[in-house]
């Protein structure tokens, strides 16, 4: 049964403080198998991805298996739908757009001491995808990590993607060619993350890796970073509702079992004013779970790790809102700009009845690889920015190096390093 709460409650303080920090992944140690996974794959390469390809996914991987053939991603484009392959050109073309909006300026000035100051932006040279394989395979995620990369200008990206038993999903692939990716290797698990970063045979090593997995990909993610720039560390999927009474109940249902039913350890939680509306959610959501095909798993993240909490204000919302740092926020209300306007931490926020979360998993443009298990009190989701960096640009004439020099010497002295200050004040004889 959901977790009911109630902020005029006396306890609720200590019941909403308990419930924001359950565990919801379990407490299962993953590290030591990923080290050792990544160990062999550094020291044995193409041998180890062999190995544990045979362990994991059930089938003989081969120096001539390991990368898809342009042709073999032409036969699957073809065995596609036509009107799945449409949509992905449809989202594709609005991620593609928002995404180029996001692309930094390079800078330039000179201060009022004839400093040359300034930064300049370079993306990275390649960058890695990994794409799920395995309870559920997502083209959208291919198009959402794919494309930022190309937009920012990276000239290779290389997709590891598990194929159980030698299968491939084909719209991934589909995915796959219609966001850029380079190259394609079916593997998968924490070995495909080793590959990608620190090479294994004909997959050279990258800069960048993003994507999402389960616990051994994102433990695995964990320890290569260091030497591989990461998006994230991603947990499981959330929503948080914020709805008032006006609203259909079998929508915001709906909502709420949009994340549910991705893992049993989601989050799905509704905040509203309106005790008898939380009622109708309730049960319309038990009515939608008795004929969904994925029952089992969205019935798990309703009963064990969702809540539906009500306010007696909206106006109490957003406070509860920054606590939980959601994933995904929707703001079902006649006003979303003024609740908008209070909230701070959240990775999307979806205005208004007609936003569903759902729009932005796959066509409304923003990226859908979002900051999990509170993570948005500092983070933000994936963009163009995860595979650019800025460099600094300073330049001094004798002039300017006259004006500022003094001081960096002088700080120089004080820090006791001789030679940081003589760099300086040789230049300064003159």
């Amino acid at each position: 049964m959901v977790t009911r709460l109630n902020s005029k409650d006396l306890k609720f303080k200590q019941a909403f403080d308990a419930f924001i920090t359950q565990d919801r992944e379990g407490a299962a140690d993953v590290a030591a198998v990923v080290r050792d996974i990544i160990t062999a794959v550094r020291a044995d390469g193409l041998a180890a991805l062999k190995t544990y390809t045979q362990q994991f996914d059930g089938f003989e991987l081969s120096d001539a298996t390991i990368a898809v053939s342009a042709d073999e991603i032409d036969r699957a484009e073809a065995a596609c739908d036509a009107d799945d392959l449409a949509a992905l050109d449809f989202a594709a073309a609005r991620i593609r757009s928002y995404h180029q909006r996001q692309m930094p300026r390079d800078e330039r000035y000179i201060d009022d001491m004839g400093v040359t100051l300034g930064w300049r932006w370079t993306c990275v040279d390649a960058a890695g995808l990994y794409a799920p394989g395995g309870r559920a395979a997502y083209p959208s995620s291919v198009l959402m990590n794919a494309i930022p990369a190309k937009v920012a200008g990276v000239g290779r990206l290389a997709m590891a993607t598990p194929s159980p038993k030698g299968e491939m999903n084909p719209l991934v692939l589909g995915a796959a060619k219609r966001a850029g990716v380079d190259e394609i290797y079916r593997i998968g698990g924490a070995q495909a993350i080793a590959a990608l970063a620190f090479g294994a045979g004909a997959i050279a090593p990258v800069d960048v890796i993003v994507g999402p997995g389960n616990a051994y990909v994102a433990e695995a993610k964990r320890q290569v970073f260091g030497y591989v720039g990461i998006d994230s560390v991603a947990g499981p999927s959330e929503i948080l509702v914020v709805a008032d009474g006006k609203n259909d109940p079998a929508w915001i249902a709906a909502d709420l079992l949009s994340q549910a039913e991705h893992a049993p350890s989601s989050q799905s939680v509704l905040i509203t004013d309106d005790a008898g509306f939380a009622d109708k959610v309730n049960v319309a959501v038990e009515e939608q779970l008795a004929a969904s095909p994925r029952k089992q798993i969205a019935q798990a993240t309703w009963n064990n790790n969702s809540a539906i909490i009500v306010v007696a204000s909206l106006e109490d919302a957003p406070a509860l809102v920054d606590r939980i740092a959601p994933e995904h926020l929707e703001l079902a209300v006649d006003d979303p700009e003024t609740l908008l306007a209070k909230v701070r931490h959240a990775g999307a926020i979806f205005l208004g009845r007609h936003t569903p979360e759902a729009v932005g998993d796959y066509v409304a443009g923003p990226d859908h690889v979002l900051p999990t298990a509170h993570a948005a009190r500092y983070a933000s989701g994936l963009s163009v920015m995860d595979f650019m960096k800025r460099t600094s640009i300073i330049g001094c004439d004798e002039a300017a190096l006259a004006k500022i020099g003094p001081a960096a010497a002088r700080l120089a002295d004080a820090e006791g390093l001789a030679s940081h200050a003589k760099s300086v004040r040789v230049r300064l004889k003159k």
